[in-house]
C-alpha cells in the first residue's frame, strides 16, 4: 500500500506539494484551509473544502495518512487542534511551536542561549511603542507578538525614527506590537530537519519579499521570489550561529520537525529575527525537488527517526519566481477573471495559485472576496550553478501572459551571496 500524505493549505503551495509526493509514490489529498486558490490542488489529487468539512478529523479518520503537511501555523487556532497534535503532522507541537508562534519568547530564548537578536520590544499598545521609540529613538520593524496568518499587524520594516513613529499611528494594537530594532538588508534563511534530537541542515535561501525590481514597494503578504541553495554543511554558517546553540531547549520541548531561521548579518555577525516550524511556502516546493526522496526523509522526520538524506545531481540551486496579477499586493476593486495564457509549454516546474477554470478555459480567479490582486503561479527551476537557474527561470516566465501581471527582474543579482544585501 502506498504512503498517504494529507496536505493543507491552498494554491502553489498544495499544487506542489501533492505533486512532488505524488511523484515520489504517495497517494495524497489536500485539505483546503481557504475560500480560493482551490485548482492547482485538485490537479494533483482529491481536495476537501474546509467550508464544506468545518473539521479535518473524520477526513483523517478514513484517509488514515502517515504524513500530514501544514502551509502555516494557523491550524493551531482551530478547535480541533489538540487532536491533530497527535497526528503525524510535520510539525512540533506542545511547547516547541512558541518558537514561532510568540517572538518575545523566541527572542527571550535567544537571549538565554547567547544567540545574538537585534534588540527588541514588546509594547501593548501605540502610546507604549512611542514611548518605548522616545526613549529608544531608532528603526524598528513592526510585527505583531503573535505570529499568525491573520494578525492585525503584518511586517512593516521601517528605515528611520520617522518611519516607525508614522506607521505606529495607523496599525492595528489590539494584539499588542513587537519591535524589532532594523539592522538592514543582508539577510537569509536556513533549512534544518530536527529528528532524534539531532539536527539535519538543509539548504539556505534567500527570500525577495517586497514586490517590486530593485527591492521597491511594499512587503507582499508572501516572497515574490526566491533562491535556495544545498547546504547540507551550513557553509555559511546560519545554522551554526543561530541554531545548534538551542539544542538544550530543542531536548527539553521535545522539538520534532523542520525548523527556519531567518537571519540578519550585521558588522560580521549573523543575528536571528525569526524562526519556522514549517518548510515555508517559498522554498518547501524547491528543497522537496532537490532530494531524492523526499516523500520517506518527511516520514522519518514526523516519526522521529534520523533522515537519511541524499541530494539529486544537477538540483544545487533551486530559483522561484511569482507571477502576480494586476493590483497585487495592494486593496483594490474586485479583479475580473481574466484569461491566463501559456503560448507555450514550460520546460520547468509550474505551480498555480490564485487561478480558475470557467468555460474550459483558465483565467485569474473572480471570487469577491479576493480584495487584491492575485497571485497567479509560480515558476521554478533549478540546475548546478545559480547563473542557469536564474536563466531557466526567466525563460519560462515569458510564457505566460496575463493582463497587467508582473514579475521581479532580479533574481540573483544583488542578494546573493547570504550576507551582501543591497
Amino acid at each position: 500500500m502506498p504512503r498517504r500524505v494529507m496536505v493543507f493549505g491552498v494554491g502553489s503551495f498544495a499544487h506542489a506539494v501533492m505533486t512532488i509526493l505524488k511523484e515520489s509514490g504517495a497517494e495524497v489529498c489536500c485539505y483546503l484551509t481557504r475560500g480560493y486558490g482551490h485548482h492547482g490542488p485538485s490537479l494533483a489529487g482529491k481536495v476537501f473544502d474546509s467550508e464544506e468539512f468545518p473539521s479535518p478529523i473524520p477526513l483523517i479518520e478514513s484517509f488514515q495518512p502517515d504524513l500530514i503537511v501544514p502551509m502555516s501555523i494557523a491550524w493551531t487556532e482551530q478547535p480541533w487542534a489538540k487532536e491533530i497534535s497527535k497526528k503525524p503532522i510535520l510539525s512540533p507541537v506542545g511547547s516547541a511551536m512558541q518558537i514561532e508562534i510568540s517572538r518575545s519568547m523566541a527572542a527571550n530564548l535567544c537571549n538565554r542561549f547567547d544567540v545574538p537578536v537585534p534588540d527588541f520590544f514588546h509594547a501593548e499598545s501605540k502610546e507604549e511603542a512611542i514611548e518605548i521609540i522616545n526613549d529608544n529613538p531608532r528603526p524598528y520593524v513592526l510585527k505583531n507578538p503573535i505570529c499568525s496568518p491573520f494578525s492585525p499587524v503584518h511586517t512593516i520594516v521601517c528605515e528611520t525614527v520617522e518611519d516607525t513613529l508614522g506607521w505606529i499611528e495607523r496599525i492595528d494594537d489590539s494584539e499588542g506590537i513587537f519591535l524589532q530594532e532594523y539592522f538592514g538588508t543582508a539577510e537569509a534563511g536556513h533549512f534544518v530537519f530536527i529528528s532524534e534530537g539531532k539536527i539535519q541542515s538543509l539548504v539556505t535561501n534567500q527570500e525577495y519579499k517586497r514586490s517590486f525590481t530593485g527591492n521597491m514597494g511594499p512587503v507582499a503578504g508572501a516572497p515574490l521570489g526566491g533562491i535556495a541553495q544545498v547546504d547540507p554543511e551550513d557553509q555559511y554558517g546560519l545554522a551554526k550561529e543561530l541554531i545548534h546553540p538551542l539544542q538544550p531547549w530543542f531536548l527539553e520541548s521535545g522539538f520534532t520537525g523542520p525548523l527556519q531561521v531567518t537571519g540578519i548579518k550585521k558588522n560580521g555577525k549573523w543575528h536571528a529575527i525569526e524562526y519556522n516550524i514549517r518548510l515555508g511556502v517559498t522554498t518547501t516546493a524547491l528543497l522537496l525537488r532537490m532530494l531524492e526522496d523526499p516523500l520517506e526523509n518527511l516520514i522519518d522526520v514526523v516519526e522521529n527517526r534520523k533522515t537519511d538524506l541524499k541530494w539529486k545531481k544537477g538540483f544545487n540551486f533551486g530559483c522561484t519566481l511569482t507571477v502576480a496579477g494586476q493590483g497585487y499586493p495592494y486593496v483594490v476593486p474586485s479583479i475580473p477573471g481574466l484569461p491566463v495564457d501559456l503560448n507555450e509549454p514550460l520546460d520547468c516546474d509550474l505551480w498555480w495559485n490564485e487561478v480558475d477554470v470557467e468555460n474550459k478555459k483558465l483565467c485569474m480567479t473572480s471570487h469577491q472576496t479576493l480584495e487584491m490582486g492575485h497571485r497567479v503561479c509560480d515558476v521554478n527551476a533549478f540546475s548546478d550553478n545559480l547563473s542557469d537557474a536564474i536563466d531557466q527561470v526567466y525563460q519560462n516566465i515569458k510564457k505566460i501572459r496575463c493582463l497587467g501581471s508582473y514579475y521581479r527582474l532580479d533574481l540573483g543579482k544583488t542578494l546573493w551571496p547570504p550576507g551582501t544585501g543591497f
